[in-house]
């Protein structure tokens, strides 16, 4: 559709008039009014393909139509590229997801950028925890729990937990326990239903929130691992004797915060979970569900085979073993 406008003003390069003069003679006049009718005629009849979204071709269509005098009229040197002096405030660059050349190419391309990862997951009300939990990590959580409930306080909510707790994989402290304390605190204020699966590894603090959930609904996938531990000092560095030693206090005061919530949550004493906090305990799922962090092991087709399985009493009688009386 750009050939044909672009025409138009290249008959204002006709000098029929004295530099003098600012008007036009009639024969100028009528010269110009049957340049511009051939070349609507021209856009007319030719079919030339345009997307109607465009709205560049659409705001140079309506003033071609309404006054096409602005279009004939056009200064010989200017600093505005062509034709976009006809918009208020031009727009020059766009996202390239709104960019649109071809229209066989952009026919099925979205209209705007895509949402982010973590955005579409919040929209199936599912929370991922795969980093530390640091200020930033946690910040984030306790959003989005609490974004969830305001959304929706009856739908259930879905954290998935990879996460190696406070600390790195090689042990050293990366945030404070209060940290997951605060993801602990929101997801026992919260009025849903919380499912919890641990997919890899949770580890210290995050093996607390993946115990935390809703009963019934704590879950682990075979291969997943869970460790609990206790807390840990961060680096001293320089700091004086006296300053250690209120850490080291501070410490044992989340330990026992810890100990007494993993109690809670797994139906063991306090004292159990003490002892094996001493050292590094690990449980693959399987132990996991006997020590109480959860209640489910998941492995795809679990229920349909569990389905399946017939009762003790058929078992008996495919068998063709009778029960006598009193047994």
């Amino acid at each position: 559709m750009m050939a044909p406008c672009l025409r138009v003003p290249m008959v204002t390069s006709i000098p029929t008039c004295s530099s003098s003069s600012s008007s036009y003679s009639l024969p100028q006049l009528s010269l110009r009014r049957r340049c511009f009718s051939l070349s609507v005629n021209a856009t007319s009849k030719s079919k030339i393909p345009m997307n109607p979204n465009d709205p560049f071709l659409s705001k140079l269509a309506s003033v071609a139509a309404t006054s096409p005098q602005t279009l004939l009229n056009r200064p010989l040197n200017s600093d505005t590229p062509p034709y976009l002096d006809l918009f208020d405030s031009p727009t020059l660059m766009a996202t390239p997801a709104q960019v649109e050349r071809s229209v066989s190419y952009n026919e099925h391309r979205p209209r705007r950028p895509p949402p982010d990862l973590p955005s579409l997951l919040l929209h199936g009300r599912i929370i991922y925890i795969g980093m530390p939990l640091v200020p930033a990590v946690t910040e984030l959580i306790v959003a989005e729990l609490m974004y969830l409930q305001w959304m929706d306080p009856k739908e259930p909510i879905f954290i998935y937990i990879n996460s190696t707790g406070t600390t790195r994989d090689d042990g050293e402290t990366v945030g404070m326990e209060t940290e997951g304390f605060a993801i602990y605190d929101a997801m026992m204020q919260l009025k849903n239903e919380i499912h919890t699966v641990a997919v890899g590894a949770a580890i210290g603090q995050a093996c607390l929130l993946l115990s935390a959930g809703s009963p019934g609904k704590r879950f682990m996938m075979p291969h997943a691992k869970a460790m609990i531990q206790q807390p840990r000092i961060p680096s001293s560095g320089l700091m004086p004797a006296s300053d250690v030693l209120i850490r080291a206090k501070e410490v044992i005061v989340n330990r026992d915060t810890l100990i007494t919530l993993l109690a809670k949550h797994t139906g063991n004493s306090e004292e159990t979970v003490a002892n094996v906090m001493k050292r590094p305990y690990y449980m693959d799922a399987t132990k996991a569900k006997e020590f109480g962090v959860i209640d489910r092991i998941l492995w795809r087709g679990q229920e349909k085979i569990m389905a399946d399985v017939s009762a003790p009493e058929d078992w008996d009688k495919g068998a063709g073993i009778k029960l006598m009386d009193g047994f």
